[in-house]
Formats: C-alpha cells, sequence, structure tokens
C-alpha cells in the first residue's frame, strides 16, 4: 500500500505557501486545538497581508477529533538530559533517552566531566491510528500525547507547541519537504489538557531499536569455541548489509538535520530515539528512510529570535553559548549549529559500535564515557584500545574503511573546538558517506 506524500496532503488542501508562521491559537483551523496563551511568545500571529499565502500551512492541519481513530498503545517514553562541560570552560550538547535508559556511576574523569544529569517531568505516551475521514481515510498516524498541565506542568504543554510550531515551520512550502523528517498531520486537546499531535505513521522503530535487536541477533550467534557457525562467504555478505544500513541511516540522518539548519532550526535532542525508521531489516537497506522526530526542544536561531530570546526551553543552549566564548548573534548561531553536529558526532558513534558487538558490550553512556572522558576525543588512543577487545573489532574495522575515514569523520564532528566542527552539509559530502567505501 502506497501512502500519500506530504505534498499529497498540500494539495487536497489548498495552494501554496512560505516562510509560515504559527498563531498562537489553531482556531484559524476550524478545530479546537489551541495552547496556553502564557505560550504565546513561541507563535506570532499571522500577518494579514500575507493570509493568502499562508492558508495552506494551517489549513493542512487537520485539528478535529473526530477526523481520527485512535488505535493501541505504541509505549511511553521521557528524556533525560545529560550536560557534558569541559574544564576549559566549553560545554558540549546534551542527550535524551527514554525513562528505562539508566544512569550509573557518572564520574568526571580528567578535564571531562558530567555537570548535570536529570529525568524530566514530562512522560510522553504513544498511540497508533489512522485518518477517519476526507480524502486521506485510512491513512496510518502515530499520535504523541503531551500530558495536561496538572500532570506533566508547563514544561509539557511548552514542549507541545514548540514541536508543533517547528513541524508547521519547516513544513510550510509544499515545494520545499524534506523526506527524512517526520510528517505533522494535525492534532488536537482533550478537555484534560493533554496535548495530541498526530504524525504520519511511517514506522515505529527507532535507530535504538534497531541496533538493540541488531546486537542481541549477535549474541544469539551458537559459538564453538571462538569460531561462530557463521558460513564465512555469509558473515563477509551480513557485514557489507549492515555497513551499508548504517550508512544509509547515518546519510538520511544527517541530511534531515541539514535541512533543518538550512532553515535556521536546531534539533537538540538529537540521539539514537529521535531517529524513527521505515525499516529495520538489513537487506530492505535500499527502501530505508530515517527520519527525525522530537523537535520539542528545536531551536529558531533566525538573527530576529536569537536577539529577542527563544524562551526557557532553550536556555541551557545559550548558558553553554556564553560558557564557550559565544556571546554576539552570530556566534550562539554558529555554536548552536555545532551542538547538533557534536550530538550527531556522538550518534555516529553509536551507530558505528553497537550494531557491530554483542549485546551487553557497550551502551550509549559507556561509549560516550570511554570517548569523552577515558580518552579526552583521542581517536587514535581510542582505536588503539578497541582493537585490543575483540568484540570491538568489527566496529573499527567499519570506522577503517577508506584509510580511516570513520574515525577521521568523528575527529571532526567531536572537534572540543565548536568553531572547527563541520557543517552538516560537510558531513554528508564526507569521504566515508559518500558511499564510496561501500
Amino acid at each position: 500500500m502506497s501512502f500519500p506524500t506530504a505534498a499529497d496532503y498540500y494539495s487536497w488542501c489548498g495552494s501554496s505557501t512560505s516562510n509560515m508562521v504559527v498563531s498562537s491559537s489553531f482556531s484559524s483551523i476550524g478545530g479546537s486545538f489551541s495552547f496556553p496563551s502564557s505560550l504565546c511568545l513561541n507563535y506570532i500571529a499571522i500577518r494579514r497581508d500575507r493570509r493568502h499565502r499562508r492558508r495552506c500551512s494551517t489549513r493542512c492541519l487537520i485539528s478535529d477529533p473526530e477526523s481520527f481513530e485512535v488505535g493501541r498503545l505504541v509505549g511511553t517514553y521521557g528524556f533525560i538530559n545529560i550536560t557534558t562541560s569541559y574544564s576549559s570552560g566549553l560545554q558540549l550538547g546534551t542527550d535524551n533517552a527514554p525513562p528505562e535508559f539508566s544512569i550509573q556511576d557518572i564520574g568526571g574523569i580528567g578535564p571531562f566531566k558530567v555537570q548535570d544529569v536529570g529525568e524530566g517531568n514530562v512522560q510522553i505516551r504513544l498511540y497508533e491510528g489512522r485518518i477517519a475521514q476526507g480524502p486521506f481515510r485510512g491513512t496510518p498516524v502515530l499520535f504523541k500525547v503531551y500530558p495536561g498541565q496538572q500532570v506533566g506542568g508547563i514544561e509539557a504543554d511548552m514542549m507541545a507547541a514548540n514541536e508543533l510550531n517547528a513541524h508547521a515551520f519547516l513544513q510550510s512550502d509544499q515545494k520545499d519537504v524534506c523526506q527524512n523528517i517526520q510528517i505533522l498531520l494535525g492534532g488536537f486537546e482533550m478537555k484534560t489538557g493533554e496535548q495530541w499531535l498526530a504524525f504520519r505513521n511511517d514506522g515505529i522503530y527507532s535507530a535504538a531499536d534497531y541496533a538493540r535487536v541488531t546486537s542481541e541477533k549477535l549474541l544469539k550467534v551458537p559459538n564453538q569455541g571462538d569460531q561462530k557457525f557463521w558460513n564465512p562467504f555469509e558473515k563477509d555478505q551480513t557485514l557489507k548489509r549492515r555497513r551499508y544500513f548504517v550508512t544509509k541511516l547515518l546519510q538520511g540522518t544527517i541530511r534531515g538535520l541539514s535541512f533543518m539548519h538550512d532553515r535556521d532550526r536546531l534539533h537538540q535532542s538529537l540521539g539514537p530515539y529521535s531517529v524513527v525508521l521505515n525499516t529495520m531489516v538489513e537487506k530492505e537497506a535500499a527502501y530505508l528512510i530515517p527520519r527525525l522526530r522530537d523537535l520539542a526542544f528545536s531551536v529558531d536561531i533566525r538573527y530576529a529570535q536569537l536577539k529577542d530570546g527563544n524562551g526557557k526551553l532553550s536556555e541551557g543552549l545559550w548558558r553553554r553559548a556564553s560558557a564557550a566564548g559565544a556571546s554576539t548573534p552570530l556566534e550562539k548561531r554558529a555554536f548552536g549549529i555545532a551542538d547538533d553536529i557534536y550530538e550527531a558526532g556522538l550518534l555516529f558513534a553509536y551507530l558505528a559500535f553497537i550494531p557491530f558487538c554483542e549485546a551487553g558490550t557497550m551502551d550509549s553512556l559507556s561509549l560516550r564515557r570511554l570517548l569523552e572522558n577515558t580518552f579526552q576525543l583521542d581517536f587514535e588512543a581510542t582505536r588503539e584500545y578497541c582493537l585490543a577487545d575483540d568484540r570491538l573489532l568489527e566496529a573499527v574495522e567499519f570506522l577503517d574503511l577508506s584509510d580511516g575515514a570513520g574515525w577521521e569523520l568523528l575527529q571532526e564532528m567531536l572537534n572540543r573546538d565548536f568553531g572547527k566542527r563541520p557543517t552538516a552539509e560537510a558531513v554528508l559530502n564526507h569521504r566515508f558517506l559518500t558511499g564510496a567505501n561501500l
């Protein structure tokens, strides 16, 4: 079954629009989806003189609850904030993970140290569903449900409003929609205050799910002494497919990030759980489309916004920027982009190691601690350490491709100096991701 594209929705809804600005209330859509007036700081009223150019951006978001059918509960998750600092004053980015992501024995080693680790109060529920009426009746939907203020506090409403605003802005032009970013179809507010955001369901599995399932498969491969029961040819083909799948996953993720940066938007919660996949089958890598989600902490870095401030959700980013010496709007914008690139570098490291190692060998936090604390982002030393551990050899061989291109890219993306990190476009054009190594 083929599903309608974002352009199809726009064609159904009306004419195209550009430079979308969302209002504080969605009454203009003809539905009941609205946010408290206290959140208006993130929203600007639609300018009357451009209203005819921007109808589609609001009309395309379905706001009538009767237009949807809700199915089974898929799961729940929350956010864990990890802020890492460098002793010279340079502060490196934050990460997020589901509530089941455990934090144990995190201590500072050398100049790197974790300053703040905390689980957020907002717990999000995911439901499957579908569009119940209209020309796209039957289209699968994934609902993301933010709790009301009584449960999640003002932060939940702020996150929901910010996520909706970010998607509406990025989807504002039907001719310029990125397939590597999750598509928002609409949403509504319940009487309980819960905010329901409806996304096109292009898959419920994340990059973290792929890495976990793949590493568990490695653990289940039977052993005979030190020899696996793999046919050498079969093993070679499996590794080639895995390398290709991971490379395509990284390409799509960075492509989505590049699209956001080109439009002055930061992601700010990039990690293995914030990339959704339409398939986890490595043999289907040719059809893999990774999509960025979880834009609740996205930051608008247009110069006007940088001068006026972006509100509470971006306070941590600008504190890190100030500590790194970025004070002017231009410097803050550069720092924000580099901060996203750093988190993308950690995601790259995660995907270069976890799927190539047996379950239990390494997790996201231990890998980050190994890179930042133990080896101080010295990747030559990291490689030597990994070579001495047979469980990590396949990850080393992957990063060794094209004369060490993977290590080179990691070193660039995780550079201590934020001014020396590459742009997302430069990462896409790096020889490790161009496919020449496969």
